[in-house]
């Protein structure tokens, strides 16, 4: 029994993967860019939230009432929140 081979076996099947590998690859870009974006922003939430309930916590055992308590805290998620969108257009400007 005689197993023929071609010269060049195997040959067509990456040619055919050159004209993928561009698209591909941005497209991971923008995959990686995207979870960048997503998991800074989630990161920024958890942050805000730990500082809203620092600032409730701190104001209950201030003799706060709880609506009182709960007006700073909105306050305090709302300023890091407003903090982190303001870095983040200084940053854009410098990085683009």
């Amino acid at each position: 029994m005689f197993i023929i081979v071609r010269p060049n076996h195997g040959e067509h099947r990456f040619g055919e993967l050159r004209s993928h590998q561009h698209p591909t690859m941005c497209r991971e870009i923008v995959v990686t860019h995207v979870a960048v974006v997503l998991l800074t922003a989630a990161v920024t939430v958890v942050f805000a939230l730990l500082a809203a309930a620092a600032t409730g916590t701190l104001a209950r055992l201030d003799g706060a009432t709880y609506p009182a308590a709960l007006m700073r805290a909105a306050a305090a998620f709302a300023a890091v929140i407003t903090l982190a969108t303001a870095v983040a257009g200084v940053l854009t400007q410098y990085l683009t």
